[in-house]
């Protein structure tokens, strides 16, 4: 997804993308690279709460780096700077586009300020500047968008948004395209733009298409039940996929590499360590496992208050964001939305 700017403001200079890191040899051990891992027993999570009753289930960190969003919990996107405050009062607040709670939060890839939000309840995406209080755009749909915002899906059908100008428009605009929905539940665009890999719910396959003309370049087998996450390494050599059986994959040229099977619960995110030495798993556990992309081996597993509903790596350092909420007891403390981190923050 891009998001662009227009309508006679400011020019708007944008960050071009980060350039890959150069792929290793395959299967190769850290020490054999050269590469000294970060000391990831040293570091505590930072976890900090929210008072709610609904769960905090998703964050983001926007293309440099310097903000962090986070949705969930009512009709506000907050967005911290995480180098001077995470407390819940320092965020700034994003309101007025939603009627109903926020569900995901996406940052354009190359210009910092740039996001977009959705909601199934209201079923709207709506667009944003950080640098100003007021949405930019407002799509209202007849359906509801879950989880990803560049394809959306209704009872896992992708559709996609399209910029241009139609009818007496005087700016571009996203519409919804009339190109026809496929079914999928999950997508990921690959580093070009010029390709999708859908994993599906209820299927134990995922698959790899074109992009826009949505032709089917591949499919392959992955889990034993459905495919709910999947992440691609930013060096462009691996793609990871999650399942309902726990057990994430590393894949190259479509055929699985190796196997990780330190989780004990199904997968629900993945995400790859800005230069692709590691992958960090959130499931149905209290806990992120962190483990070594070429090996599969476990590095740590990182002691969570919630079983996150998603973790991210930070674009350009070994740190890590995830959120959920927690359970409440009987006798115990009321439930609470909590966002954490997990590593440096300097």
């Amino acid at each position: 997804m891009s998001i662009q700017q227009n309508g006679g403001k400011d020019e708007i200079e944008e960050i071009p993308p980060p350039e890959r890191p150069p792929s290793p040899p395959p299967h190769t051990t850290f020490a054999a690279r050269g590469v000294h891992p970060p000391t990831f027993s040293a570091f505590k999570p930072r976890d900090y709460r929210i008072t709610s009753t609904q769960a905090m289930n998703h964050v983001a960190w926007n293309c440099d780096g310097k903000k962090l969003a986070a949705v969930g919990i009512d009709k506000i996107t907050r967005v911290w700077t995480p180098q001077k405050s995470m407390e819940p009062r320092s965020a700034t607040m994003f309101t007025g586009g939603h009627i109903d709670e926020v569900d995901y939060v996406s940052w354009n890839p190359t210009h910092p300020d740039l996001f977009c939000t959705s909601s199934q309840r209201d079923r709207r995406i709506v667009f944003w500047d950080a640098r100003q209080s007021k949405h930019v755009q407002q799509i209202s749909l007849k359906f509801a968008p879950i989880r990803t915002m560049a394809p959306l899906r209704f009872f896992h059908q992708m559709y996609t948004l399209t910029l241009g100008k139609t009818g007496e428009e005087t700016k571009e605009q996203w519409h919804l395209s009339d190109k026809d929905p496929v079914t999928g539940t999950t997508a990921i665009f690959n580093h070009s733009g010029t390709g999708l890999v859908l994993t599906h719910i209820s299927e134990n396959v995922f698959r790899v298409l074109d992009f826009p003309s949505f032709k089917v370049r591949d499919h392959q087998a992955a889990h034993v039940g459905g495919c709910l996450a999947v992440a691609l390494d930013p060096r462009g050599r691996y793609l990871a996929t999650g399942g309902q059986d726990s057990i994430p994959r590393n894949l190259e040229d479509w055929i699985c590499v190796r196997t990780i099977t330190s989780c004990d619960y199904s997968i629900s995110a993945l995400s790859f360590s800005f230069d692709g030495e590691y992958i960090a798993i959130a499931s149905g556990g209290n806990y992120i496992d962190i483990c070594a992309t070429e090996t599969g081996a476990p590095l740590h597993r990182v002691p969570s208050l919630v079983a996150a509903s998603t973790v991210c790596w930070h674009p350009s350092k070994h740190l890590l964001a995830y959120c959920g909420q927690t359970k409440a007891r009987e006798g115990g403390p009321p439930s609470v939305a909590v966002v954490s981190l997990f590593g440096l923050v300097e």
